[in-house]
């Protein structure tokens, strides 16, 4: 955990933040700033500042597994997965978190 990190504070607990899905690995909730009618984020539990960071392949298999999941959840039969890696791509907050997109 980062000290500094909001998505770690999320999964600390720190803002009673609703999981739509959770397991020992990954978190998912919904994105405060929603740019579809369902927008979860999927992060791992783990801090890990971007896609670049990543090295662990059983976690990188964990993270799609979850987007699966949130799917599922969420009814979506169709949606949009985007990760955004680095400043100039566009990613706000430095712990590693995947964009599910969609409407129902």
């Amino acid at each position: 955990m980062a000290e500094d990190c909001i998505f770690c504070k999320i999964l600390n607990g720190d803002f009673g933040t609703e999981f739509v899905y959770e397991n020992e690995y990954v978190a998912a909730f919904n994105d405060i700033n929603p740019k579809a009618p369902v927008h979860v984020l999927v992060v791992p539990k783990k801090h890990v500042s971007s896609l670049n960071e990543l090295e662990d392949k059983a976690l990188m298999g964990e993270l799609l597994a979850a987007v699966k999941e949130v799917a599922k959840i969420t009814g979506l039969k169709a949606y949009k997965t985007l990760i955004n890696t680095g400043k100039e791509a566009g990613q706000e907050v430095f712990h590693l978190h995947l964009h599910v997109l969609g409407s129902r």
